[in-house]
């Protein structure tokens, strides 16, 4: 086992003999603690014959172990006003509790049994596979939401990191205990796993509550993950709604690239608020749209920069205009007075979000699975206020070439192409 610790923050790190990470952060003025493991492993894990498993498996491990059942493990983490959830994403699947400090133990119990004694019960599965179905055809009845998939796999098309993290209907209602089953087991080894806890924790307690619980995992690291490849492009369903709703982007950055914190204070500039570029042309001077905003969307190895606007079908042509005219200047000229702005949002958001344990909880798993380290909040504040003028319009420059991605929903016949927009871009 070894440990580590950070002194910028009470964060303290270990390694579990079996390869499983246990990092904390101390918070002496808080009477609770958020607790949780990271599994590295996602959506884009997945083949395409099991697209929607990594879901799918983090639905069933609340439906009941060998030492409880579907009931028990609610009506415990209950019982002392506590809280369990999940969720899954393309690069990870997280398992997390909040609770009182003393109620910590409970709370690595009861996750460590959901990923290690889980049943997967037929029933269960047959019953949980209903729900997801629902919840697949209640994202594609939601245009704002099922546009992002779409743009998605346009951006990555025939890619694990393309396919949607819900999965395919017909792949999910038909898939087999002993798949879900196959793909914990390879996927949730120990190495793969980061236990994260912040608050009113203790390393010692939670290093011993870890070494007690999660014994029964693999060990072995040895999957590998398929590389991505933007390849961008255009996509377009024609949809009887008031509203049309577009997504355009290019392929962006990965969080360990140098431009990371450029491309974040260009977000912000360009469409990431009130005051934003694009805010403020789009909606507040030609009323072209009720919502406009920029996403910067980061993966460990690529990542994609984009722009959703909601807006009717006959405003879509000039709405276009606008955010290309936009995406030109930003190329050529950025005031100082706006990368100010834009770097304190930027640092305003980290600091607030570390009054949250399970916010601190998150962001401590999140780099542990990506960087392989915290990082401290002096070095990221260091690189936000590095981020000078220059430095956005030369990372603008950068992506704002590259061949784009447009998705859309709604009454769509006048919007451009993206073979006409990658003109305009340069691409």
């Amino acid at each position: 086992m070894t440990t580590g610790a950070d002194d910028t923050r009470d964060i303290r790190i270990s390694t579990l003999e079996n390869g499983l990470r246990v990092v904390t952060d101390r918070m002496e003025t808080v009477e609770t603690a958020a607790v949780g493991v990271w599994v590295d492993a996602g959506a884009r894990d997945e083949l395409a014959e099991v697209n929607g498993v990594s879901h799918l498996l983090e639905h069933m491990a609340f439906k009941g172990t060998k030492k409880r059942d579907a009931y028990a493990i609610a009506a415990e983490i209950e019982a002392v006003g506590g809280h369990l959830n999940a969720y899954t994403s393309r690069e990870n699947t997280a398992y997390y509790a909040k609770v009182l400090k003393e109620d910590v133990g409970l709370a690595v119990d009861l996750i460590g049994d959901i990923l290690q004694n889980s049943v997967m019960d037929e029933g269960e599965l047959a019953r949980e596979r209903a729900v997801i179905l629902q919840e697949i055809h209640q994202a594609h009845d939601t245009p704002d939401d099922i546009v992002f998939d779409h743009f998605q796999e346009t951006a990555y098309p025939d890619q694990p990191i393309g396919r949607p993290v819900l999965g395919r209907p017909d792949v999910v209602g038909s898939m087999a205990r002993d798949r879900v089953l196959a793909y914990m087991r390879t996927r949730y080894s120990a190495p793969r796993l980061t236990l994260a806890a912040a608050g009113k924790v203790d390393h010692d307690e939670i290093l011993a509550l870890a070494q007690e619980t999660f014994t029964g995992l693999p060990d072995h690291a040895d999957e590998v993950r398929a590389d991505a490849a933007y390849r961008g492009g255009d996509f377009r369903e024609v949809r009887d709604l008031e509203q049309m709703h577009i997504v355009l982007g290019v392929e962006g950055i990965s969080y360990l690239d140098d431009d990371f914190y450029a491309a974040s204070v260009l977000s912000a500039i360009l469409g990431g608020g009130m005051s934003s570029r694009l805010f403020q042309e789009v909606r507040e001077k030609r009323g072209l749209a009720y919502s406009i905003s920029t996403f910067l969307s980061c993966f460990t190895d690529t990542g994609v920069f984009g722009i959703y606007a909601g807006t009717g079908g006959e405003e879509s042509g000039e709405l276009m205009d606008v955010v290309l005219d936009e995406i030109d200047k930003i190329k050529s000229h950025v005031d100082a007075e706006e990368v100010a702005r834009a770097r304190a949002q930027l640092k305003a958001s980290l600091l607030m979000g570390l009054e949250s344990t399970s916010s601190r909880c998150e962001q401590l798993a999140q780099q542990m699975l990506v960087f392989g380290r915290p990082i401290p909040t002096a070095e990221i504040v260091d690189n936000v206020e590095a981020v000078d003028e220059a430095a956005v319009k030369r990372v603008a420059e950068r992506i704002f070439r590259g061949t784009p991605t447009l998705a859309a929903l709604g009454p769509v016949g006048k919007l451009a192409d993206a073979e006409s927009v990658a003109a305009r871009l340069g691409a």
